[in-house]
């Protein structure tokens, strides 16, 4: 299975206007939760769903969207995630 390919077609239905998927496996090689084959992956999604949503709001919506995708394909996930008016802010 493509696990990036797979997190993009989940996630269509959030609409996001960029959704960048990086797969950091490679640095966490030999960590415990790499031995069981789950992938460690940084993502960045802009999308108008997340207007007015808190964080964990809008985190809840991304893991709901790729939740069986947790049990095996994916170990770590870090998230960021962004309405588009928030794009153009420094998030600092």
């Amino acid at each position: 299975m493509n696990v990036p390919e797979e997190i993009r077609k989940r996630l269509s239905a959030l609409q996001p206007l960029r959704l960048d998927i990086i797969d950091q496996s490679a640095m966490h090689a030999g960590h415990e939760g790499s031995k069981g084959g789950g992938g460690h992956y940084a993502m960045t999604i802009v999308s108008p769903m997340f207007a007015g949503l808190g964080t964990i709001t809008r985190h809840r919506l991304v893991y709901d969207a790729i939740a069986t995708l947790m049990k095996h394909e994916i170990h770590a996930l870090s998230l960021t995630t962004l309405s588009p008016e928030e794009t153009g802010r420094d998030r600092t």
